[in-house]
């Protein structure tokens, strides 16, 4: 049962303003043995219901034919086209995380209805980049975040244009053409596991991602809030085309899938709520989990990778006690 801050709590519950569901519930797909009604179900969840999936994919396709210049025009590496690139991502990351951020946090549109942590967001403190976490976030969401964002999209682009990289277009084979999108957030998935455990290498965490964890109540500006040094790993799992052959569609939803999801991801509440209904799902309490204790849940759901090397907080008591022996035996 979900649990709202005005029922009973005991234990790790009282921790938390609301809790979803417990135990947290992996992806199917990679279940032992097979599941295969549960998999369809899930498959069916993330790609056939208006979510991020869906949305991110009609918003590559737009982007593909009226705001990206053409395969012609890439070909040579010049500003006007670059510069335009930059300032569509801008926009994209305002409305979204900005959006976001009116709606949940400085609009209130919906209390404290679904929201993980009951703390407001900003804080101010001196870890923060201008003593204020909200400007911290956007600052570094910007300048890190959407400038490197640009930069490996440019230069796939580029790559493309000039047959540097394998190319696929719907007219090659529309089945493989789909299934890399469909295939696109599993390896993301994958991919964002192992960087983010290196991430947490003592030396690699004081260097670079002790920027991001900053941030232990999150808000939608935190989650591309990050040192250029994690933004270019994190982005890194894009150069997948330079073997995997790709169209500029799918370069547009990969990356737009890793900038936009980590800011509707890190919004602190489960669900956007209209009407008394919750229209789309949005935050992560596996992830919220993560920014407030750090040594659990590196990986997303999708990709069970914590449930396979021990590192994964299901948000039962049971799981908290489990992950607190855990962090103690890594101490000692």
């Amino acid at each position: 049962m979900s649990i709202e801050s005005t029922q009973t709590k005991t234990g790790f519950e009282k921790q938390w303003h609301y809790m979803p569901n417990v135990p947290v519930q992996t992806s199917p797909l990679f279940s032992w043995p097979p599941q295969p009604i549960k998999a369809f179900k899930w498959i069916a969840g993330s790609w056939f219901t208006i979510g991020e999936n869906i949305i991110l994919v009609a918003l590559a396709c737009l982007i593909w034919l009226y705001a990206s210049p053409s395969i012609e025009t890439t070909k040579t590496l010049e500003a006007n086209w670059i510069s335009f690139i930059f300032i569509r991502n801008i926009i994209l990351m305002v409305l979204v995380a900005g959006g976001l951020h009116w709606f949940f946090h400085s609009g209130k549109k919906q209390d404290n209805h679904l929201k993980f942590d009951g703390r407001d967001v900003p804080m101010k403190g001196k870890s923060f980049t201008f003593n204020n976490q909200l400007h911290d976030n956007i600052f570094w969401t910007l300048a890190s975040g959407v400038t490197l964002w640009t930069i490996y999209e440019v230069g796939m682009l580029w790559a493309i244009s000039n047959s540097y990289i394998p190319t696929l277009f719907w007219s090659d084979n529309p089945i493989w053409f789909a299934v890399i999108i469909f295939l696109t957030p599993l390896w993301i998935s994958f991919h964002f596991y192992w960087i983010h455990r290196f991430l947490h290498w003592p030396p690699m965490y004081k260097v670079a991602h002790a920027l991001h964890h900053r941030n232990t109540n999150v808000g939608p500006w935190s989650g591309l809030s990050m040192h250029p040094i994690e933004t270019v790993l994190f982005f890194s799992s894009v150069l997948i085309h330079l073997i995997i052959a790709a169209h500029p569609i799918h370069i547009f939803f990969h990356l737009m899938h890793q900038a936009l999801t980590a800011a509707t991801s890190h919004t602190g509440f489960e669900a956007m709520v209209i009407k008394d209904k919750s229209r789309l799902t949005l935050g992560r309490f596996h992830h919220q989990m993560h920014h407030r204790y750090f040594e659990c849940n590196y990986g997303n759901l999708e990709v069970p990778w914590d449930k396979a090397f021990g590192s994964f907080h299901d948000g039962t008591n049971e799981s908290h006690e489990a992950f607190k022996e855990r962090r103690k035996d890594l101490m000692d």
